[in-house]
């Protein structure tokens, strides 16, 4: 029996050791084939990533020119409306112009009705004007028509 058991071990050590060095020489051929397949890997995980900030970088090239672009329609579209703003402005302070302007020619017409026909009170104005001057000049054209040229000037 110790025989038997000491066969049954021997014949467990051979196994194990014949185990082993099978698993030795399955390790040393498989690992090679295992490192290239995991730097195939590698390089495919990095061409993919390679290809995917490609892609980023495109779609933020192409949002930075639709941004641009909008950008440059919104200063149209503002430029345009100013210069509307501007045109309907000039438009509309030339009507004014021409209301102040239609006011004051009425103004005249009904002041220069007003006096019409009334001298009295034109030589009223004018000689409250004279009253009122402060060592002024005043030229008074004569019966030819032509004033007397400083005659008896003021001293000042």
């Amino acid at each position: 029996m110790f025989q038997n058991r000491q066969a049954a071990a021997l014949g467990t050590l051979v196994f194990f050791t014949l185990l082993i060095t099978l698993l030795l020489i399955l390790a040393f051929w498989i690992w090679p084939k295992y490192n290239v397949y995991r730097q195939q890997l590698k390089g495919q995980a990095a061409l993919k990533e390679a290809e995917w900030s490609k892609q980023i970088l495109i779609e933020e090239a192409k949002a930075r020119e639709q941004a641009a672009l909008m950008q440059a329609k919104a200063r149209v579209t503002l430029a345009e409306a100013e210069g509307k703003a501007k045109i309907a402005r000039a438009k509309a302070e030339g009507q004014a112009d021409i209301e102040r302007a239609k006011a004051a020619a009425e103004a005249n017409r009904i002041i220069g009705e007003s006096l019409k026909d009334n001298e009295e009170y034109l030589r009223y104005i004018w000689i409250k004007g004279l009253q009122d001057g402060k060592g002024e000049r005043i030229y008074i054209p004569t019966e030819a028509g032509l004033p007397i040229l400083e005659a008896g000037k003021a001293s000042n």
